[in-house]
């Protein structure tokens, strides 16, 4: 007999019975039932219950041990009585009667207990990460991480892809967020830089002859945590040669949906074809966001035009002075209180916004001041166009267009909330496209790089040379789903006379390019093939999958909030003789106050 088991703890059926077996894991849980001791057995694959009566040798030792301590049991496999079997274990026909127990390992007074799903302050569950998986939700979601890389894997494979690795020891690249430094020891004052994405090394893989790469790549960004972003962080990152955008999605489509079909559950995953393709400016206008839920079905609209002339003052103003106006529907809100648009507008306010105006309808007849002032006639002008009802509520976002549309967009959401009308069990995919390629940049009084410097304008060299640089559109997209950027990707420049003509459009000069980006634009200048890609971000897709509103639930070991590891400690303050043979001296930070 092996010395740990024979079987494991979800393996024991009817057809065991009778046998002398042998299991080892935690002790879950114990139940002293009038001197009948039960034990929930627990390892990696299921639980299975051990018993022991009073007159039974293992009775003392089983009925003193706390609560996961490591044991194994030898013992024989009993049929349960009708009344007795667990329908929700698999192992629920049967019990392990001890003959036998020996301690692996004892455990101490527990900070936080296994059993159950009961939450626990964040710092807790983190400094005993260890514990946290062992919790049946923990540990299913890493293991669901697991099958869903191994799925993307396997689609990938079957899609013509081939599985390369990049540096993790590189240059800094410009990629938008802080690059974290690795101190060089053998070149003194140098460092290396953690790659935020192997952008450039994918693409230098395109050039170097091969057709279509893949990995499950680690990235590091050093930036701001927040629920669905870490600082370092997976993602499924593929590169493809010879292709327009529409191969790409051909590409991506299949694996994203084909993954979420397996992982789903009973939700559904939309469409089951081609995903909807969005304009960014067509996405900005209606859902406020270049991260739109589709689940939602609120459409926001552009009613500038009927407040040039008005008699709500404070719009007319704002019309006038180059500003537009965004109205978000409240469909069937004739049974609200006024304390219900009250609270929107006061939800506005909280999140850093002048204000969200709003006409109420009950049974046709309008209230609020903004239709008092605007008048009825030209409300239901308004209403007609819209195709809204006697019953429908309107909420206003009013301002610059940039900041009415982040309003808009953010109230569209809290309204669908609010009324229920997130529709729920599934999955909604869509691409953003048509990004600008430029934008101008209000701090430096300069035009520059929107999304990715390094992606193909549409009508290449003379969209540059002719088109107003706010007007062109970029090869770039997103794909996102449930109000998700899952990924970003493009068609990537490949031009080197196309490439120094987008930088001085953004003020670099081509010594510039050169020094910063000199082993691409070599490459470049020695035969490159078009090429795209994407990456979609692996925590997201399984956070999603899992049903969690934050990726640290689906990370074995993540950090917290402000970046600590507080299991190991980590970031920790390196000794003197670091330091020295790195040729580095720490700079303190001024004492506050």
């Amino acid at each position: 007999m092996h010395s740990y088991r024979t079987h494991n703890c979800s393996a024991l059926r009817k057809a065991q019975v009778g046998e002398t077996v042998r299991l080892s894991g935690w002790i879950h849980r114990t139940r002293d039932h009038g001197g009948v001791l039960f034990v929930d057995l627990r390892d990696h694959f299921g639980i299975t219950q051990i018993v022991a009566d009073t007159d039974n040798p293992c009775f003392a030792e089983l009925d003193r041990l706390r609560t996961e301590s490591v044991i194994t049991v030898t013992g024989e496999v009993l049929a349960r009585s009708d009344e007795t079997v667990n329908p929700n274990l698999p192992t629920g026909e049967i019990e392990v009667v001890a003959r036998e127990v020996t301690v692996q390992s004892e455990a101490a007074e527990l900070p936080m207990p296994v059993a159950g799903e009961a939450e626990y302050p964040e710092d807790i569950r983190l400094r005993y990460r260890f514990l946290d998986l062992r919790r049946d939700k923990m540990h299913a979601n890493v293991m669901l991480r697991s099958a869903v890389i191994t799925s993307l894997r396997k689609r990938m494979v079957e899609q013509g892809f081939t599985e390369f690795q990049t540096p993790i020891l590189t240059a800094s690249s410009p990629e938008g967020a802080r690059d974290f430094l690795v101190p060089s020891r053998m070149h003194p004052g140098n460092f290396y830089a953690l790659p935020q994405a192997p952008q450039m090394f994918k693409q230098m893989l395109m050039m170097s002859g091969f057709d279509r790469y893949f990995q499950i790549a680690p990235c590091f960004r050093d930036e701001d945590l927040r629920a669905d972003r870490s600082l370092e962080f997976y993602q499924l990152d593929f590169e493809m040669s010879f292709v327009t955008q529409e191969d790409v999605f051909q590409a991506l489509e299949p694996v994203l949906a084909g993954c979420f079909e397996e992982f789903s559950g009973d939700k559904t995953v939309t469409p089951s074809g081609e995903f909807p393709r969005i304009p960014y400016a067509e996405a900005m206008l209606k859902y406020g966001t270049d991260k739109p839920d589709l689940r939602n079905p609120l459409i926001i609209s552009d009613v500038t035009s009927h407040f040039e002339k008005s008699g709500f003052g404070l719009f007319e103003r704002i019309v006038g002075g180059g500003g537009c106006v965004r109205v978000i529907p409240a469909p069937n809100t004739n049974e609200k209180s006024r304390k219900f648009f009250d609270d929107m507008n006061n939800w506005a306010r909280g999140e850093g916004f002048a204000g969200l105006g709003y006409v109420t309808r009950k049974g046709g007849e309008f209230g609020g001041p903004i239709a008092k002032n605007h008048g009825p006639e030209r409300m239901e002008e308004l209403y007609n166009e819209l195709g809204l009802g006697p019953d429908d509520g309107l909420f206003f976002a009013a301002g610059k267009e940039k900041d009415a549309a982040k309003l808009a967009g953010a109230a569209r959401t809290q309204i669908g909330e609010q009324l229920g009308l997130i529709e729920q069990g599934c999955f909604k995919f869509c691409w953003i496209v048509d990004f600008p390629m430029f934008e101008y940049d209000e701090d430096a009084k300069k035009i520059d790089f929107s999304h990715n410097p390094f992606s193909m304008p549409q009508g290449e060299m003379e969209a540059l040379e002719t088109v107003d640089p706010l007007e062109i559109k970029a090869w770039q997209y997103d794909i996102v789903c449930n109000g998700y950027e899952l990924s970003s990707g493009a068609i990537r420049n490949h031009r080197p006379d196309i490439m120094y003509k987008a930088f001085e459009i953004a003020g670099y000069s081509r010594e510039d390019v050169d020094r910063e980006f000199s082993g691409m634009i070599e490459a470049f200048k020695l035969g490159a093939p078009p090429h795209g890609g994407s990456a979609p971000g692996i925590d997201r897709i399984v956070m999603l999958l899992a049903g969690e509103e934050a990726i640290r639930e689906v990370i074995a070991f993540p950090m917290n909030q402000k970046g600590e590891d507080l299991m190991m400690g980590a970031p920790s303050q390196p000794d003197f003789k670091q330091l020295r043979e790195l040729h580095v001296r720490v700079v303190e930070p001024p004492k506050q106050g």
